[in-house]
């Protein structure tokens, strides 16, 4: 296991730059008056229980293939962070718009929430899965104690955010610009740490 302040620091980092949109759905969330705030909670944390379940899945279906390979699963959080930056790049706003309280207004319950949250979830997975395959047991558990612990925080965040909605202008216009540089050094990361960016040279480099 990697030194725990560094762990911790990971974790909060990856669970960040891939819920980061999800603070949109939250305000949408809170600021309808018919959900209370514990069945929002509950459904958030279901919501990413579940894509944290499904990572695990995907991650312990790698362990039969070498792990330089598995690591080129990194590659997926480098694209995903290259297309959200191309995005936000062609339009500073739309994203913001599109996750807005007028696309989350009508929905109720639970479960409905879980349902917005694993939907809007296809990042997480591909964040989750390559570093979940390239980590121990124990740093799959402090990722998921530390998942849970953020998700209660992003709730606490949007839920205060909704009554300062100043404060959540910039972060609308500058947070699509700056996380998807999070993912793609993420990315980078699980390349260098796993040895693919070594096989990957292999490959592009004549013998």
């Amino acid at each position: 296991m990697d030194s725990l302040p560094g762990l911790l620091g990971l974790a909060v980092v990856v669970f960040v730059s891939t819920n980061f949109d999800d603070v949109f759905l939250l305000l949408g969330f809170f600021s309808d008056r018919a959900l209370r705030t514990k069945t929002i909670v509950l459904g958030q944390l279901l919501g990413i229980g579940a894509l944290y379940a499904v990572s695990i899945a995907g991650a312990l279906a790698a362990l039969v293939i070498p792990r330089a390979y598995v690591g080129l699963l990194g590659l997926l959080p480098v694209i995903i962070g290259v297309v959200k930056l191309v995005q936000a790049w062609r339009d500073n706003n739309n994203r913001a718009e599109s996750v807005g309280p007028k696309k989350v207004a009508g929905v109720r319950g639970l479960f409905s929430v879980a349902a917005v949250t694993i939907a809007n979830g296809g990042d997480n997975i591909g964040v989750y899965t390559p570093l979940f395959a390239t980590s121990t047991k124990a740093e799959i558990v402090v990722y998921g104690v530390v998942f849970g612990l953020m998700t209660g925080v992003l709730c606490l965040a949007a839920r205060w955010l909704v009554n300062h909605w100043v404060l959540g202008a910039p972060i609308r216009a500058y947070g699509p610009r700056v996380f998807p540089l999070v993912l793609i050094a993420l990315g980078v990361w699980i390349l260098y740490r796993t040895g693919s960016i070594e096989l990957i040279r292999s490959w592009v480099t004549p013998s």
